[in-house]
């Protein structure tokens, strides 16, 4: 029930803000928000850290025994990070809309805090058609949020967003029903039917090559519109833009965690043989994607838009990372999911503020706002150095993690590798480099909108209204010239994280130890199933010198202030 609790209290809280006076919602959005946060401390209380990648705090009941569903809840270390950065952001965005949603408030706070449940339990279920039924749930308060309380074009931005997560999500279905059918038919005893995480995911490593990929893809469709992977992409740009900036902290933050949570946990932990032999061609459309999203970065006047293109360029590093398939390269990719969401969000919530004074996002007519406004222009520069990639700010670590474990993931560089442990070899330098180039672009056209927006020549004093939200009213005259205590307020613990998280990862990196260990080790033994279906592969790999996954390898060196400390010796696989 622990677990439980953390998705009843903001749905709770969501029922009781639309039955109650309109004067009430933004009370109880409040409570309903931080009274997770202090549950999670209890049940930080209980979890055990140190543990091997297992599920801690489990909660079953059956639900539809006949189907074999159950209420299946449990969390490992890394559902527990994910859930932790959904908690810190709930608050953050129901005192960001304060000001900002001044109509249909009710309808704006409950479906907020719905969303929020939905989230959490995507993170937290272990039945697959729970887990599928939080996914989709999603889909519906972000509709709504977009939809009502968006910009001029939002009806078109909440259908797009919509219709493409929606159709990608069908094909996933499909997919693990598949891999369910498969287990009743092939693998259980008594020919039952479940969609327990741990049975499915034993009974799909069980299926020959062919099987492994038709499923593979099906779960990619679904799951890669969610990050979005070029090209499934073109709805998060619209839909960024035209959302309420606490629709867009939600979507930069956890929504898009969503898909590479998904690739992680489904399309990796279900899929190891197909994923290998596949990810060279995913390893590309990720690379597409940063220097895609990066280069049309440069040519944008909408500082929104500007930031929802670098979030395609940004998670195309976190799925890089994934398909790398070595300690270091998974260890960053989950570090970006945290890090991304405390940037990017960030920056949304920045932009958001500017929008309540100005009415519009246009950098020409932003221009200069450090003589105008100086502490926002403070964390502005602040958080921009974070997404950029700055050395002692938290995006800095997530990238180089993810970029190191490219490089060392190719054949020639496995045999001599002293950090990470690759478990394959179909990535290697050429792919770091070119996803190298995508970080030099960032640096460019976020140091340029830096520039423009901060030290820029200022701007008139007459702004029009375009882009403006619908259903708010001119704040201009509501709120001080710069920010105000409780603006501050909200980004202040979101820099002390950025801060931390830079200059001392150590913590986070070793909770990250175990869970991306054993992952590894799955790969290790998936490599060798492909090395033997596969002649010619295998003997690629002698002649670059490529270790098997029994064979020890030498020790990580312990580089404690940037990577974590790995143990390359074959580790137990997944159950």
């Amino acid at each position: 029930m622990t677990l439980l609790a953390l998705i009843i209290m903001p749905l709770l809280a969501g029922l009781l803000v639309a039955f109650m006076p309109k004067q009430n919602a933004k009370v109880i959005a409040v409570i309903g928000t931080i009274l997770p946060i202090a549950w999670f401390g209890y049940v930080l209380s209980l979890y055990q850290w140190n543990m091997r990648a297992v599920d801690q705090l489990d909660f079953s009941v059956e639900w539809f025994p006949a189907l074999g569903l159950k209420l299946e809840l449990g969390a490992d270390n890394i559902s527990m990070l994910l859930v932790a950065l959904t908690l810190l952001l709930g608050p953050i965005c129901v005192f960001a809309s304060f000001t900002a949603i001044t109509e249909r408030v009710k309808t704006y706070y409950a479906w907020l805090l719905i969303l929020q449940a939905a989230m959490t339990g995507v993170f937290l279920a272990r039945d697959v058609i729970l887990f599928y039924t939080f996914f989709e749930f999603t889909l519906v308060p972000m509709y709504v949020l977009i939809n009502l309380f968006g910009s001029t074009n939002r009806k078109a931005a909440a259908t797009k967003f919509f219709l493409y997560t929606f159709t990608g999500s069908v094909l996933t279905l499909a997919g693990v029903i598949y891999v369910a059918w498969y287990n009743a038919q092939h693998i259980s005893a008594d020919h039952a039917w479940t969609f327990s995480f741990a049975e499915l995911r034993y009974a799909a490593q069980q299926m020959p090559f062919s099987h492994q990929v038709w499923v593979f893809w099906a779960l990619m469709a679904g799951f890669a519109v969610k990050v979005p992977l070029f090209p499934l992409h073109t709805w998060l740009p619209l839909a960024h833009t035209e959302a309420p900036t606490a629709g867009s902290v939600i979507l930069a933050g956890v929504l898009l965690k969503l898909g590479t949570y998904g690739i992680y946990r489904f399309a990796l932990g279900f899929t190891p043989d197909a994923a290998i032999f596949y990810a060279p061609t995913i390893a590309v459309l990720s690379i597409i994607g940063i220097l895609y999203g990066g280069l049309i970065c440069w040519v944008q006047t909408d500082v929104k838009k500007l930031v929802a293109y670098s979030s395609v360029s940004h998670l195309g590093f976190c799925v890089l990372g994934l398909f790398a398939f070595n300690t270091i390269g998974l260890t960053g990719s989950i570090l970006y999911m945290i890090n991304h969401g405390l940037s990017t969000g960030a920056l949304f919530l920045m932009i958001g503020m500017v929008y309540e004074r100005y009415h519009t996002r246009d950098m020409n007519k932003l221009s200069g706002l450090a003589a105008k406004m100086p502490v926002w222009a403070t964390f502005m520069v602040f958080f921009t150095m974070a997404s950029v990639g700055l050395p002692g700010l938290n995006g800095f670590i997530s990238e180089f993690m993810c970029l190191m474990g490219t490089f060392q993931a190719g054949d020639e560089w496995v045999g001599r590798s002293t950090v990470g442990g690759a478990a394959g070899g179909n990535l290697g330098p050429w792919y770091a480099f070119f996803a190298g180039i995508g970080m030099i672009i960032t640096a460019i056209y976020l140091l340029f909108m830096l520039g423009k927006v901060v030290w820029g020549k200022p701007a008139g004093e007459s702004h029009d209204s375009h882009g403006h939200e619908a259903h708010s009213n001119d704040h201009h005259g509501s709120l001080p010239a710069d920010l105000s205590v409780r603006e501050i307020g909200i980004l202040l613990p979101l820099a002390a994280l950025c801060l931390l998280l830079g200059l001392y990862p150590k913590p986070l990196l070793r909770v990250l130890e175990a869970p991306t260990q054993e992952m590894r080790a799955v790969y290790g033994r998936a490599n060798d199933r492909l090395n033997e279906l596969f002649p010619a592969r295998s003997a690629a790999a002698q002649e670059s010198e490529v270790p098997s996954s029994s064979t020890p390898v030498a020790p990580a060196q312990d580089l404690t202030a940037n990577i974590p400390t790995t143990d390359d010796h074959a580790t137990e696989g997944l159950k």
